[in-house]
C-alpha cells in the first residue's frame, strides 16, 4: 500500500532515493535485509504515542550509524520503510459516505446563491461593460463605438451637472445624517419611561417605502399649501418655494434625507450598549463631565461603528435616485439631477443603453475609490479595542 509522506526521518547519512515503497518490500542499501515495518508504538490515554526508541529503530531496520529519534506519533500516523530509509507520514484516509453525502448537500444549499450570482449579478456587469464600447439603442443591435461614449461624458454638461449634484448631495446629507442619528441614539440609549416607543417611532420612517415617503413630502414642501411654510408663518418667516425653487430645491431633499436615519440609529445604540459601564463611572470618579466623557470615551469606542454608517452613508447617497425621479424629476433646471438620474433617463427615456452603462461603470468606480479612500484613511482615526 502506497502513503503520502507528510513528514521524514532517517538515518543520518543514508540519501533518500525518489518513491516509497511498499511495506512489504524490505528496504536494500545497508547490506542486509530490513523488516518492512518499524515496531508499532504503544498509544497513550490522550491519543499520543511514545516516540521510537534508537536502539529498537536501530534493530529492526537494520541501519548504520546514528539514527534519529522519530517525534510522536498522533492517530492516523504510522510509519513505513522505503528505499533510502524510513519515512513518518499520514496516511490519507478515503473519503466516508457521510463526508460525501455533507459534501453533495453543501454544493446543493449553496447552487442557488452561485446560479442568482452569476445570472444576475456577474454576468449582467459584464456585459454592461461590452456595452459600455457599443451603441446600442435596444431596437438595432449594439455597434462596436470604442471610448467614444467615455470621451462624450467629458464633454457633456449634463454629466458634470449631475456629478455636481450627487457630490453636494452628499457632503452634506451624510455627515449631517450621521450626527443626528448618533444623537437620537444617545437620547434612545437613557433609561426613561416609553423608551420603546420613542425607539419605533424614530425607526419607523426607515422602513416605509421610499416612494411613499417620497409623495408624503410632495404635499410637505408644497409653496402653496404644504406643511413646512405653515411651520414658518408660526414663527414670522416668509413661505419658500421649496421644491419649485432652482436654489432650494435641493436642501429640501436633504432635509427630507434625515427622515431616513433609523437605520444608522438602531447601529448607533448597539455600539454605545456595548461600551462598557465602567469606563464612564471610573471617568466620573476622577471628575469627568459628561461632554468630557463623551468625546474622550463615548466617541472612540464608537469608531468602528461610524466607520461603518459612514460607509453606507456614502454609497447610499452616491445612489439616490427615488427622491429626484418622483418628487423633481431632475429639475428644476437640472438642480436636482442627481447620477442616478442622469444614468436612468439615458437608458430608459433616450434608449441610449451604451451611455448609460458607461455611466453606470463609472458610478461603480467613484463608489469604489471613495469606500477604499475611507477605508485606507480608517487606519488613523477608527480605534479597535482589542488592537
Amino acid at each position: 500500500m502506497l502513503v503520502r509522506v507528510d513528514r521524514v526521518a532517517m538515518a543520518v547519512g543514508t540519501p533518500p532515493r525518489a518513491g516509497v515503497g511498499k511495506c512489504a518490500t524490505p528496504a536494500r542499501g545497508c547490506g542486509q535485509e530490513r523488516p518492512a515495518r518499524r515496531p508499532e508504538p504503544s498509544w497513550d490515554a490522550a491519543g499520543k504515542a511514545e516516540p521510537v526508541p534508537r536502539e529498537a529503530a536501530r534493530a529492526a531496520l537494520g541501519e548504520r550509524g546514528p539514527v534519529r529519534e522519530f517525534p510522536p506519533l498522533t492517530q492516523g500516523e504510522r510509519c513505513v520503510a522505503t528505499r533510502g530509509g524510513t519515512e513518518h507520514g499520514r496516511i490519507r484516509a478515503p473519503m466516508s459516505r457521510r463526508k460525501k453525502r455533507e459534501a453533495a448537500v453543501f454544493y446543493l444549499f449553496i447552487a442557488p446563491w452561485v446560479v442568482g450570482f452569476l445570472g444576475f449579478y456577474f454576468g449582467p456587469m459584464i456585459s454592461s461593460l461590452l456595452l459600455s464600447f457599443t451603441r446600442w439603442d435596444i431596437l438595432t443591435p449594439p455597434r462596436w463605438a470604442g471610448l467614444a461614449n467615455y470621451r462624450h461624458m467629458l464633454h457633456s454638461a449634463l454629466f458634470w451637472q449631475s456629478l455636481k449634484v450627487t457630490a453636494l448631495y452628499s457632503l452634506v446629507s451624510v455627515p449631517l445624517g450621521l450626527a443626528l442619528a448618533l444623537a437620537v441614539a444617545v437620547l434612545c440609549n437613557q433609561r426613561v419611561k416609553g423608551l420603546a416607543l420613542f425607539r419605533t417611532i424614530f425607526y419607523l420612517p426607515s422602513v416605509v417605502s421610499g416612494i411613499s415617503i417620497s409623495v408624503l413630502f410632495l404635499w410637505v414642501f408644497n409653496p402653496d399649501f404644504g406643511m413646512a411654510n405653515a411651520v414658518l408663518s408660526w414663527f414670522h418667516i416668509p413661505a419658500q418655494q421649496w421644491l419649485a425653487s432652482p436654489r432650494e430645491a435641493l436642501p429640501s431633499l436633504i432635509i427630507m434625507s434625515l427622515t431616513g436615519l433609523g437605520g444608522a440609529m438602531i447601529i448607533f445604540l448597539a455600539g454605545l450598549q456595548g461600551i462598557p459601564e465602567e469606563l464612564h463611572e471610573a471617568a466620573a470618579i476622577d471628575g469627568a463631565g459628561a461632554w468630557i466623557r463623551f468625546f474622550r470615551i463615548t466617541v472612540p469606542l464608537l469608531t468602528p461603528t461610524i466607520f461603518f454608517n459612514l460607509v453606507i452613508g456614502i454609497i447610499g447617497a452616491m445612489q439616490t435616485f427615488t427622491q429626484a425621479f418622483v418628487m423633481t424629476a431632475g429639475g428644476p433646471e437640472h438642480s436636482t439631477l442627481f447620477f442616478a438620474l442622469y444614468l436612468y433617463l439615458n437608458a430608459f427615456r433616450y434608449l441610449r443603453m451604451g451611455y448609460a452603462s458607461a455611466l453606470a461603470w463609472v458610478l461603480f468606480l467613484l463608489i469604489m475609490g471613495l469606500t477604499l479612500l475611507v477605508v485606507r484613511s480608517s487606519r488613523n482615526w477608527v480605534y479597535y479595542g482589542g488592537a
